[in-house]
């Protein structure tokens, strides 16, 4: 038997306006000891370079993180030209340079091919698995490997400003699965002058904005005190994707033990909803003419 992890069990979200430095991993870390919480993860990663938020589920709002990694996400950032990087942002080591500089109005015209759905290469200093290991493993050992494309849906891709020649800062919302990165690399080789994330900051992940984010400096200063508390937000926000239903007592009590339940509202047949029961979360299901057939029930 594995043993018991040590800590509150606590539910709920807890969004981070994560600064520059540190990796999600050390974030998630550092608040499950804040708030002396028994489990803990993150809803979309971010690199260690990068800053903004990073959602951080608790306990049983771990059960809703698919839905918010699913959902669509806004990046500001932004690009150097002239320059290649082997892992396509400044703290890689420099592969190439060109003199070349493009026109705003290049910057524009080039931004819509990659609006919509679009194949996206990963970086190779990525967290992709390559026949088992992770690429950048395979990178930093000057191992000779392909990555194959992958499907992402770009809702709009925009050029917010020109600080000088040699950058752009770039707005972005997309869907799962994009590296920011790997477009300001794209985009650079489409302009033919070359190009790396210089700067990058989420500014929203599906219900999540950093405006409500609290820093990292904040969460260690507020750390095991009830005040840090207040700040949690519920499980259920992890959810505003899908459409609530309301249980009754009998489907209440079904759906607690994983059974299908009767639910007091309508849906779509076939759509996934979620089903609460005086005001909490009870369960994630399919709806299917009056019953919801739970895929996650919540212990709250």
């Amino acid at each position: 038997m594995g043993r018991r992890r040590k800590g509150r069990d606590i539910h709920g979200w807890l969004v981070v306006d994560k600064p520059a430095g540190p990796t999600s991993t050390a974030v998630v870390n550092k608040v499950r000891w804040a708030l002396d919480a028994r489990k803990a993860g993150h809803a979309g990663t971010l690199d260690p370079d990068a800053t903004g938020v990073l959602a951080i589920a608790l306990g049983e709002a771990t059960k809703t993180v698919p839905f918010v990694t699913d959902a669509m996400k806004s990046y500001v950032f932004t690009v150097r030209f002239g320059v290649a990087t082997n892992t396509d942002d400044a703290e890689g080591e420099v592969i190439r340079e060109s003199a070349l500089r493009p026109s705003d109005e290049e910057i524009v015209a080039t931004l819509k091919s990659f609006e919509g759905d679009i194949l996206q290469v990963p970086p190779k200093f990525s967290a992709v698995k390559i026949d088992g290991e992770r690429a950048y493993k395979l990178a930093r050992e000057d191992e000779d490997f392909e990555i194959a494309a992958r499907p992402l849906y770009v809702d709009s891709l925009t050029l917010l400003s020109r600080p000088d020649a040699d950058t752009a800062a770039l707005e972005m919302v997309c869907g799962k699965g994009g590296y920011v990165r790997a477009i300001a690399r794209d985009l650079g080789e489409q302009l033919g002058c070359l190009g790396h994330v210089e700067r990058l900051r989420r500014v929203w992940s599906g219900p999540f904005d950093v405006e409500d984010g609290v820093s990292l400096a904040r969460v260690e200063e507020l750390a095991r005190t009830a005040a840090l508390d207040d700040h949690l937000l519920p499980v259920e926000v992890g959810l505003t994707d899908l459409q609530e239903m309301r249980a009754n007592d009998a489907g209440f009590a079904r759906l607690r033990n994983g059974n299908p339940g009767q639910v007091l509202d309508g849906a779509n047949y076939g759509d996934e909803v979620w089903v609460s029961y005086k005001g909490q979360p009870v369960a994630v299901g399919i709806y299917r003419g009056g019953e919801v057939h739970p895929s996650r029930v919540f212990n709250l």
